[in-house]
């Protein structure tokens, strides 16, 4: 142990602080791919607590249409961030950076191995990497930026933040999304700095010791799986989920409710289409969301693509995390 004189307390050596920092297993990759199985397996090999990086697990209510891990698995294995708020609570990636930071922390100290598991890009490099949340949300400027949109369009606000912030518009330029210009310009009026100012100051914090795994499935394979994992949300009651969800008052112009399976069955309910057609719509916007997630995790070069080829295989997988770990 090493004295410091300054306190009068005695600090553990770097050696022994080294010691209680145990390698973090990240787990990311599609829907439907196997995460939870894995990092249920892996827990229970390590003793471990899993964070969980999945915007809308967060949410109390949405159980089965976010595939939740049951409440006998969270009895076994302790997991953070999930069934936490009530789906009107507006939450974001910042929220969680800083959230789920402080939780790492917590669980490094007392010994433990922390395993995150998520498909929620931005969750995941918040919490992995860091990520600037910014200023909360001013109503003010909100509001004139909504009725700046329907005055200009998207085209017309992304030249106002060419304007302001070029480096934040070029990027967004591709695939203009109205609500990130919008944040990106709301952060430049709250602090009179572009936010790509504010992201290159960040003091970009990566977890120490980490590997970041995703399971590598066949792409038709994996679609197959998703439409069996749609046809088993519904026989054990989403629609009833719903349908409850409904009935209590929560709207479906909620952001924590604009999610694959909610959205669609708020649609067959409001009688827009029948239940065939909702389901069929689930399959295929899963589908898409999926393909959505491994062009982004495909970016990330850390990730270590392990192949499966059906669920027994994520037993193997787990023991070459264990050996890569």
């Amino acid at each position: 142990m090493e004295n410091d004189m300054s306190s009068g307390r005695v600090q553990p050596s770097s050696q022994s602080q080294n010691r209680r920092r145990k390698t973090t297993i990240v787990i990311v990759g599609p829907t439907a791919s196997g995460k939870t199985a894995l990092s249920l397996l892996l827990a229970r090999r390590l003793k471990a607590e899993i964070i969980s990086a999945d915007s809308r697990q967060i949410y109390r209510h949405l159980t089965i249409g976010t595939a939740k891990p049951s409440e006998a698995e969270r009895r076994e294995i302790t997991h953070h961030f999930v069934d936490i708020l009530d789906p009107r609570r507006e939450y974001n990636a910042g929220e969680f950076g800083t959230g789920s930071r402080m939780v790492w922390e917590d669980i490094q100290k007392r010994g433990k191995t922390v395993i995150v598991v998520g498909g929620s890009g931005l969750y995941v490099k918040a919490l992995v990497d860091g990520f600037f949340g910014g200023p909360g949300k001013d109503p003010e400027i909100r509001d004139r930026l909504e009725h700046e949109l329907e005055q200009v369009g998207i085209d017309g606000l992304l030249k106002k933040l060419a304007a302001v912030d070029p480096s934040s518009s070029k990027n967004m330029s591709a695939e203009p999304k109205a609500r990130r210009i919008m944040r990106a310009l709301e952060v430049y009026y709250s602090t009179g700095k572009p936010l790509s100012v504010h992201l290159s100051e960040q003091e970009h914090r990566s977890l120490t010791d980490f590997i970041m795994v995703a399971p590598l499935w066949e792409r038709l394979s994996l679609y197959k799986h998703i439409d069996d994992r749609v046809g088993a949300m519904m026989k054990s009651g989403l629609l009833d989920e719903v349908r409850w969800l409904k009935s209590e008052g929560y709207p479906s112009s909620l952001n924590a409710l604009n999610t694959v399976g909610y959205r669609e069955l708020f649609e067959h309910l409001d009688g827009k289409t029948t239940l065939e057609e909702a389901v069929d719509l689930i399959k295929m916007n899963s589908r898409r969301f999926a393909k959505r997630q491994m062009t982004w995790f495909r970016r990330d070069e850390r990730v270590h693509w392990i192949p499966v080829r059906s669920e027994v295989d994520i037993e193997k997988m787990a023991e070459k995390v264990l050996d890569i770990s």
